[in-house]
């Protein structure tokens, strides 16, 4: 299946992403994907992609202190206000999905009426502007499936695959096997994985793929079993003395050498 292959815009170090997309383009890709949110921000990147023709997939909305999402009081109005200002600028902008984390670490607060009834107003808030929010894989499942779960009836809520996640903290679950049908994107990167008995280690490296140990064609043949027909999606960054020795220019024609040999699998 042809797929378009994408990488996220701010991967080059100390290039913005606006200033990215050019370089990005010249390197073969097709699509891409920002964590600005910022609706000015947006706008202007936005208007830079069309000039180059890139498509621009969504938005990762900001994930810090996601956590306060789930408990009492007033804490978790920033977060909550930074996914709705994501949501307001790919709304604005034409852009189809905003990213969303459920939470973080490996003890967050459990879900609970708090957090549900925020989720909600969020899932109700995209859906009015037409935007689809993909809730994304990390330490947890039982947190993830619960929310998919509860709004399994609405077409602007879905998951976004993120390979190297479930590699590094949840090597056992196969997420495409969970959520088949329900992938709407994907966040392609690499690690060496974590042992089984080692319950607490961060192995979330974002190496480019091939540089780890993930199993790209196990990857592929369980996309294709599922009919997903989105975009390959790098999210990889130069953050190791290897890639910042490159060149912007080498890193990217690196980087899409390694997406496009993934999509031949």
């Amino acid at each position: 299946m042809e797929r378009k292959l994408g990488i996220n815009a701010n991967c080059l170090l100390g290039i913005r992403e606006v200033d990215a997309l050019e370089k990005i383009k010249a390197a073969g890709f097709e699509s891409f994907f920002t964590g600005s949110y910022k609706r000015e921000d947006v706008r202007e990147i936005k208007q830079r992609a069309d000039e180059l023709g890139l498509e621009y997939e969504f938005i990762h909305a900001p994930f810090r202190n996601i956590n306060a999402m789930w408990t009492s009081g007033l804490g978790y109005i920033e977060v909550f206000d930074y996914m709705k200002e994501a949501i307001d600028a790919a709304s604005e902008n034409g852009i189809p999905s905003v990213i969303t984390h459920v939470s973080s670490g490996w003890n967050p607060p459990p879900v609970n009426d708090f957090g549900l009834s925020r989720y909600d107003e969020l899932v109700l808030y995209a859906r009015e502007r037409g935007v689809v929010l993909a809730f994304e894989n990390l330490r947890l499942l039982g947190n993830l499936a619960c929310l998919v779960d509860r709004y399994e009836k609405l077409d602007n809520v879905r998951f976004c695959f993120d390979c190297g996640h479930e590699h590094c903290y949840t090597k056992t679950v196969s997420m495409l096997d969970v959520f088949t049908t329900r992938v709407c994107c994907t966040h392609i990167h690499d690690n060496h994985g974590r042992a089984l008995e080692d319950k607490v280690s961060d192995g979330d490296e974002h190496l480019l793929p091939f540089d780890g140990t993930y199993n790209y064609e196990k990857m592929m043949r369980k996309l294709d079993e599922y009919g997903y027909s989105g975009s390959l999606m790098l999210e990889v960054f130069q953050n190791t003395d290897e890639y910042r020795r490159m060149s912007p220019e080498e890193f990217l024609s690196t980087c899409y050498e390694r997406i496009k040999k993934i999509s031949q699998m």
